[in-house]
């Protein structure tokens, strides 16, 4: 996916002959800590909660202040992992998209970047989830599948996490299976470390419920 898929079109830009009430009224409107500041179509940085904190004229137009995020922003075309690694590097709740010219596009919010998320571990489809903990050397994603499908099931999602300072990383692993059992053997037999294994179904289950409950927090 491309960052220009996730815009949020919704979240308007700031420009400089705004005021400091208005970023203020629409970071509360829109739930973010951060805006982006537009003149016409040139992206000039964005402003942050913390550079309003000194601020006591909320009549000051944002022209006047000095930024403290000027450069953040991704192109069009990149990949939707450099969205990620730019919100996490710099603790941002939106992210500018520009085009090739360096002309604003819109903003993704952390919103968008969360759905995301379930979508690509497909939190509300049930199934199994399987933690295995390997080698470096033996980390075969294929391998992984074939015993998967060997039990007619398939992976839903995967990622790695690698431990710091270690050859050892966790694979976790989907699957549209609810009984996992039989796959768990096979992993076993093939001498996987199988570190957890969690089943549920979309009926006993609250995972989707957790899932809501935590947008719904990230929404206050």
């Amino acid at each position: 996916m491309l960052a220009v898929e996730l815009i949020a079109d919704a979240l308007p830009p700031i420009h400089t002959s705004d005021t400091v009430q208005k970023v203020v009224d629409r970071m509360v409107e829109f739930r973010v800590r951060h805006l982006p500041i537009v003149n016409a179509e040139q992206f000039l940085g964005l402003i942050s909660e913390d550079d309003l904190i000194e601020i006591s004229d909320y009549q000051t137009e944002v022209g006047a202040l000095g930024l403290s995020l000027v450069n953040p922003y991704v192109l069009e075309d990149q990949h939707i992992y450099d969205v990620i690694r730019l919100f996490h590097e710099r603790q941002l709740t939106i992210v500018p998209v520009l085009d090739i010219k360096k002309n604003y596009l819109g903003v993704i919010s952390i919103n968008a970047m969360n759905e995301y998320f379930a979508r690509l571990t497909s939190v509300a489809q049930p199934g199994g989830i399987i933690v295995l903990e390997i080698n470096n050397k033996n980390n075969s994603l294929a391998h992984m599948a074939q015993i998967v499908e060997s039990d007619n099931a398939q992976i839903l999602s995967s990622y790695v996490y690698q431990h710091p300072d270690s050859t050892r990383m966790e694979v976790t692993l989907k699957v549209n299976k609810q009984d996992i059992s039989a796959i768990i053997a096979t992993f076993l037999r093939y001498e996987y470390d199988v570190k957890a294994t969690f089943n549920h179904t979309g009926d006993n289950d609250n995972s989707k419920d957790r899932y809501d409950s935590l947008m719904n927090y990230l929404n206050l």
